[in-house]
């Protein structure tokens, strides 16, 4: 199943995407875009594009697993986009997805302007990756 992976921040939203056997995640791009509208609608062409099956989106818990007004905001853009293409939806943790992200960023030496053009993309990779191993583990497929 091809899966769409979704780091949604205020800014920038970072996606990834895996290949249709599950196996492969790579960062698929970075949107930047504020308005939640706007971001659905350019969220519904990446769908499309990459013929994704499958949405997960990364929730933002609180240290102590409650949801704050980010998760909030992540499961309206989740049910907004579900309304627009009925595409199938998940959600993962990603707390601390963006440290992990940046500890890999350290260790390739991506600084400056490239660093934070990929930073959500590489957190996108990360939930993705995640939920993959998780799916993998409890044979979800």
């Amino acid at each position: 199943m091809i899966i769409m992976a979704v780091d949604y921040g205020k800014v920038r939203t970072g996606l990834a995407i895996c290949d249709k056997q599950e196996i492969l995640s790579f960062p698929l791009k970075v949107i930047k875009e504020k308005n939640p509208d706007v971001l659905c609608d350019k969220l519904t062409e990446k769908i499309i594009e990459n013929k994704a099956e499958l949405v997960v989106f990364g929730l933002p818990k609180n240290m102590d697993g409650t949801l704050g007004e980010s998760a909030k905001n992540v499961q309206n853009l989740a049910e907004n986009l579900h309304k627009k293409t009925n595409i199938k939806i998940d959600f993962w943790d990603e707390r601390r997805t963006t440290i992990t992200a940046h500890e890999y960023l350290n260790k390739t030496n991506t600084r400056g302007k490239k660093r934070k053009s990929i930073i959500d993309a590489v957190s996108a990779t990360i939930i993705l990756e995640s939920y993959l191993h998780f799916r993998k583990v409890n044979h979800n497929f």
